[in-house]
């Protein structure tokens, strides 16, 4: 990694709706752009912070957020917060995109999983000028190695129900599954899990499929070969319903790559800087392509 220091900042951003959001700026000391940071579920912004020193470090400054209910915008008890899974994208997300928004310098979105499906969500993503996500999939658990299925459907239908039947949200820390979830996502995200399009195919929620349709800002969706969660066929049932974008898919195979494994948390880890490369080298690329036309 670049050896110059990042002093990041801390923040507090303000949602559509009035709540206050955890977030960090890494600024860049000679910045030729932009970034911001798309979560996975349950994850809190610091395990992204390697990355967006990275991002800073080639001239990007980033934010990452907390969404609500998680890290630093969770409440004192998440028994009885009420919110909806997509409230991280439309008002969270989006808070982020308005602070970016607006200047010289050139917007862009790095997506991890969650992040990737939020995308075409964003009431402003227009405002992007182009996603690159990381283990981005259906979460169908067809779409997983058997063994995994197995793992997933208990947790699903045996553990997690019983879970929040006791304290009122899916507190899972504690399984090392990662942080906390309130109930509104746990309820959405089961549900959705259900099916092979994720939330495409959920009847309760139309109109969906015609929104990510809208999209036509450059996408690429990586998926590493290990990762159990979002895998090659898993990223496609998804993205193919950002049916209008310039979309690329990229596979990667860690031993190919001399990396250590990847899974579904290992694109954000230290020894994944190689795939950090290519993603700032693509908004590089998107920028001497605007500047071109």
């Amino acid at each position: 990694m670049n050896s110059e220091t990042i002093a990041s900042q801390a923040l507090t951003l303000t949602a559509a709706d009035g709540y206050p959001l955890s977030a960090t700026l890494y600024p860049a000391s000679q910045p030729i752009g932009q970034l911001l940071v798309g979560s996975a579920t349950g994850v809190p912004q610091g395990f992204y912070r390697r990355f967006a020193e990275y991002a800073a470090s080639r001239g990007y400054s980033t934010l990452t957020l907390d969404y609500r209910g998680i890290g630093g915008s969770a409440p004192a008890s998440l028994r009885g917060f009420d919110m909806d899974y997509l409230d991280w994208a439309e008002l969270d997300l989006a808070a982020g995109v308005d602070y970016l928004k607006g200047g010289d310098l050139p917007l862009y979105m790095v997506g991890h999983s969650f992040g990737g499906h939020a995308f075409g969500l964003l009431p402003n993503h227009s405002a992007i000028g182009g996603l690159y996500t990381f283990g981005t999939g259906a979460g169908w658990h067809g779409w997983m190695p058997r063994s995994e299925q197995l793992r997933v459907l208990l947790m699903w239908r045996v553990i997690g129900p019983l879970i929040v039947r006791s304290k009122g949200y899916l507190a899972w820390r504690k399984l090392g599954m990662g942080e906390d979830l309130p109930k509104g996502v746990y309820q959405k995200w089961k549900r959705w899990c259900r099916f092979p399009r994720y939330f495409f195919e959920d009847p309760h929620m139309p109109g969906l499929e015609a929104r990510f349709g809208e999209v036509t800002t450059p996408l690429t969706a990586v998926s590493a070969t290990d990762d159990l969660w979002a895998s090659p066929a898993s990223r496609d049932a998804f993205m193919s319903a950002y049916r209008n974008a310039d979309y690329t898919a990229l596979t990667v195979d860690p031993l190919a790559l001399n990396l250590r494994p990847l899974g579904h948390m290992g694109y954000f880890r230290a020894h994944a800087e190689p795939l950090w490369h290519g993603a700032l080298d693509w908004f590089d690329q998107l920028t001497l392509a605007a500047k071109a036309a």
